[in-house]
């Protein structure tokens, strides 16, 4: 059985990504990292998610990108609230982590070589999303490119590495539909940049925005705790 890395996040789009790699039957590595995030929640959402899809390894790796701040999301700059779809298309959001995942694949090669693991899962998605760069199709093949040409492995031949986006040109309602025929567990899951002390979810930020209208659009309720 070949084996993948598969990015985890913890939110609904990568514990989506984990349910189809799974079901491909790739035997999963999920990797997640704490990076200075804000909405830390996600982590423990992360190790929920790999529980419930059976992942035996999940790690986390730790790289403070708060470091460099220049986002909302790491740095004491106000996440975006209420904003409409046609606010959210305009521009590049504060909510962008500079480089991020450029990082995380970059990490996720790294895991994949050391386990001779061609395959990488990553959740991006360029239809319901906040506008970032490194969300693109044309991102994930420029760093397929890269992971080929990089390595030791991809050099000699050993690997033919492939980033696999199969969410990338989805949008958020058939990425849940897709999720409930796969048995994800989407209580589990955490999406919000802005959440409470007690991991409550604001329903106000680009996020939880998009993930409210996935949930109506494909005619189901969200089952994540909102703040009331």
């Amino acid at each position: 059985m070949a084996h993948a890395v598969v990015l985890l996040s913890g939110g609904l789009d990568s514990a989506t990504v984990a349910a189809i790699a799974r079901r491909q039957g790739f035997t999963l590595h999920a990797l997640s990292v704490d990076y200075g995030q804000r909405h830390r929640f996600e982590l423990s959402a992360a190790a929920a998610v790999a529980r419930s899809l059976d992942i035996a390894d999940h790690r986390t790796v730790s790289i403070d990108l708060s470091v460099f701040g220049g986002s909302a999301l790491t740095a004491a700059i106000d996440v975006p609230k209420g904003r409409s779809p046609a606010e959210m298309e305009a521009a590049i959001p504060v909510t962008y982590v500079p480089a991020r995942n450029t990082v995380f694949l970059a990490l996720a090669l790294g895991l994949a070589e050391v386990l001779d693991a061609a395959d990488i899962f990553i959740g991006v998605n360029a239809v319901d999303y906040s506008g970032y760069p490194d969300c693109r199709p044309e991102f994930v093949r420029a760093f397929e490119r890269l992971a080929n040409l990089a390595t030791k492995a991809g050099v000699e031949g050993r690997l033919d590495f492939r980033i696999h986006a199969p969410l990338v040109e989805m949008t958020k309602s058939q990425i849940i539909t897709v999720g409930i025929e796969l048995g994800v567990d989407y209580a589990l899951t955490h999406s919000c940049y802005d959440p409470d002390a007690a991991g409550r979810a604001c329903g106000r930020c680009d996020a939880c925005i998009l993930r409210l209208k996935g949930f109506e659009a494909a005619g189901l309720s969200d089952p994540a705790v909102y703040q009331s």
